[in-house]
């Protein structure tokens, strides 16, 4: 057997034993048979931040996460790609598919008609939000995501390292303390007495890195506080973007040349405190009767229907978008609302449903 051989087997009978030293403290503390060294409380308290911000740290990364990829397969995936090394796919947002669709819709039905130049119009704002979408994204990952992946992977996988080596240290202390206990005679004491020796400087040099490392998690948390900063910003970006997107595409669609009229502006929503039992719905643009008008002839005009709606009693009539029905005011009757006719069918519709044609 040659010298290296025999160093090798003495190298791993020496690991063994420390091994088997440390399992048999270990479980001796467990069953109160074998005294065991206390860490001083801010030690504790400092072992305990680290975990907390481990933790939340992980939750923290896994729910924004999933605000900026909702789809959990394509997570695991990028997730995957990241580990390989490969390069994630840049892929359509669902911005970026609804409004290629109601691009390709204005043409086909005719982007010389209204709703054609809407369906257009509207198709290239959403094709603009994913871009603005995308943007976000990239930088939430590189100023948020990506530093907290790292401190989890680098700083904390090493306090980890560092506090697994501290507990073993501390085991061959307590270990090398019982054996000097143990001792009998004066050599076994001596020896036990230099063992010792040499377990608490090992302890002791172990005990203040291990401290260093976990009392740079307050550096850790600065650094967290500033990207999380970064977070805020670029989603304040993006919805800044997404509004004068949006208000422009307003402006845009109320210009629309077309034979119904120009498209309805945009009338934010009441207060709730404000709102009433009467159905509402907002104005739309052309001759819409304020004061129950009728035709100073018949009383009887004709009108489309804006939007579907369902009755809440008997006394109402449901009707169906694009609808045209004969609809007239009755004495009395609250000038919110208008009586309408549908063959043998009558009831009474909310004005703000009604657009006047005749």
């Amino acid at each position: 057997m040659t010298s290296q051989t025999m160093e090798n087997v003495k190298k791993f009978a020496g690991q063994a034993g420390t091994f088997f030293t440390r399992a048999r403290q270990y479980t001796e503390e467990k069953l109160g048979s074998a005294e065991k060294t206390e860490l001083d409380a801010q030690f504790e308290n400092l072992q305990q931040r680290a975990d907390r911000t481990k933790l939340w740290t992980e939750r923290i990364l896994s729910r924004t996460e999933a605000v900026l990829q909702p789809n959990p397969s394509r997570r695991m995936e990028d997730f995957l790609n990241t580990k390989l090394d490969r390069k994630v796919q840049d892929r359509e947002t669902n911005f970026d598919g609804c409004g290629a669709t109601m691009i390709e819709a204005g043409n086909e039905l005719g982007p010389g008609t209204q709703y054609g130049a809407a369906l257009v119009q509207c198709g290239s704002t959403q094709k603009k939000m994913g871009q603005f979408e995308k943007e976000f994204m990239q930088s939430a990952i590189t100023n948020f995501i990506n530093p907290l992946h790292n401190f989890l992977d680098a700083d904390m996988k090493t306090i980890s390292k560092e506090r697994k080596i501290l507990e073993n240290k501390r085991l061959d202390l307590d270990a090398a303390k019982g054996k000097l206990r143990k001792a009998k005679s004066p050599e076994s004491s001596k020896l036990a007495e230099a063992e010792l020796r040499v377990a608490q400087s090992e302890f002791d040099r172990q005990y203040e890195i291990t401290k260093l490392l976990l009392e740079g998690i307050s550096s850790a948390h600065s650094n967290h506080l500033s990207r999380l900063q970064y977070f805020i910003e670029a989603q304040q970006a993006y919805y800044e973007q997404c509004l004068k997107a949006m208000t422009e595409l307003q402006s845009q669609m109320a210009n629309i040349p077309g034979s119904l009229g120009n498209i309805r502006p945009y009338n934010p929503p009441q207060a709730a405190g404000n709102s009433s039992t009467t159905p509402s719905a907002p104005p739309i643009g052309g001759d819409i009767l304020q004061d129950s008008p009728t035709d100073p002839q018949s009383g009887r005009r004709k009108a489309r229907v804006l939007y579907d709606y369902d009755a809440s009693d008997p006394t109402e009539l449901s009707c169906l978008a694009d609808e045209v029905m004969t609809v007239y005011s009755l004495p009395g009757m609250d000038k919110d609302w208008m009586m309408a006719e549908r063959g043998s069918q009558q009831g009474r519709v909310p004005l703000t449903y009604l657009e006047m044609i005749s």
